[in-house]
């Protein structure tokens, strides 16, 4: 049996007569960049992450930069952000001029262990990044208590959780801002880079706003540095179509977790499976497992059909690129830890038991042996 990590092809095919619809139209109108397609998006996702602006942008890394210059960080800045993550939360921070403090994470939920984060602030620090990873949010009461305590903003970096909930609150709720990507892999993807920002704080909206078109308002007249990150027509109106399905395909994807979890805990003894925090609505992006002997588990996988990710590989801390900020190996054990151990499972709402059966049966033979 062959199962993907992830098939989009059963969703398109279930949406194709109104995607085509719908790209006819924006075709018919020819409005391209920040049209009503934008702006209906941009509103909807909004109301849905409880706050008031929406604004769309080219892709979720995007979304993180301009959040950041938003939020007025910049040169000899500091802000504080999770090793265990894409690299694109810490980029993010160093393309605006500012440095990146790598923490340690929960190792139950993957995500920043909001215990380290008061003996990383110092007087240059400016803001906190959590990322709700895999799709579960991260703690943030106690983030905010912090941010809070040291008058410092909350970016959100909810690339890969839209739609979860904490202790009944909404991603955009708690933070100064929150970053969706809508990359074709996400739980809302569209096919093609995407991204948006979502924010209750009306100057700060009106500030990225001008950020994405060149810093300029009203056109050619330009007030800060901003740069073109538009997200545009098309991929507004393809995402138009999928929003209404996110709450369904949410609970597919929860149902799939359940699966795996029952099955994993019935058959196999080395796996730990995914710790979900009792107030947190799971959305479950990945499904994210750790063992030993990740990479040799991963190899005999993918010679019996089943295919895996690695997310990630090597922490952030102690990437190349940021070789001369002086972290060493040890600094972070968690983060080490999980990136020797995690693995993510095939997962998309369109998954099949018996394809999970099978994933099941071979991570058992696996360690049987």
């Amino acid at each position: 049996m062959k199962v993907p990590m992830l098939d989009l092809s059963e969703q398109y095919q279930t949406l194709k007569g109104e995607i085509i619809e719908a790209l006819d139209g924006v075709m018919s109108r020819s409005q391209f960049i920040l049209g009503d397609n934008v702006k209906r998006l941009e509103k909807d996702v909004a109301e849905y992450s409880g706050v008031s602006h929406g604004i769309g942008v080219a892709n979720g890394s995007d979304a993180l930069h301009i959040s950041l210059q938003g939020c007025g960080v910049g040169q000899g800045d500091e802000v504080i952000v999770p090793s265990f993550t894409f690299f694109a939360t810490a980029g993010a921070v160093a393309r605006t001029g500012a440095t990146p403090v790598f923490i340690d994470i929960d190792p139950k939920t993957f995500n920043i262990d909001p215990s380290k984060i008061e003996a990383a602030i110092t007087e240059k620090t400016k803001a906190i990044v959590p990322v709700h990873l895999y799709g579960q949010m991260a703690d943030m009461d106690a983030i905010v208590e912090i941010a809070k305590k040291h008058n410092i903003a909350i970016i959100e970096d909810a690339a890969q959780a839209i739609g979860s909930l904490y202790k009944g609150k909404k991603v955009g709720e708690m933070g100064t801002t929150a970053c969706y990507s809508f990359f074709p892999t996400k739980n809302l993807g569209a096919y093609g880079d995407a991204g948006m920002i979502v924010t209750n704080g009306d100057e700060i909206a009106e500030k990225m706003r001008v950020i994405r078109v060149h810093g300029s308002k009203p056109k050619y007249y330009h007030h800060v540095l901003g740069y073109n990150s538009r997200l545009d027509e098309l991929q507004a109106a393809i995402l138009n179509i999928k929003f209404p399905h996110l709450n369904d395909w949410s609970e597919l994807r929860r149902e799939k977790a359940e699966n795996y979890t029952k099955l994993l805990n019935e058959t196999v003894k080395e796996v730990t499976t995914p710790f979900i925090e009792e107030h947190n609505y799971h959305v479950f992006h990945q499904y994210t497992i750790r063992v030993p002997k990740r990479d040799e588990l991963q190899a005999f996988l993918k010679e019996n059909g089943v295919s895996t990710m690695v997310y990630y590989p090597k922490p952030l801390h102690l990437q190349p690129v940021f070789q001369e900020l002086g972290y060493n190996e040890g600094d972070l054990p968690e983060t080490e830890k999980a990136c020797a151990e995690a693995i993510s499972l095939p997962m998309f709402p369109e998954l099949k038991l018996e394809q999970q059966q099978y994933v099941v049966s071979k991570i058992a033979e696996f360690y049987s042996k």
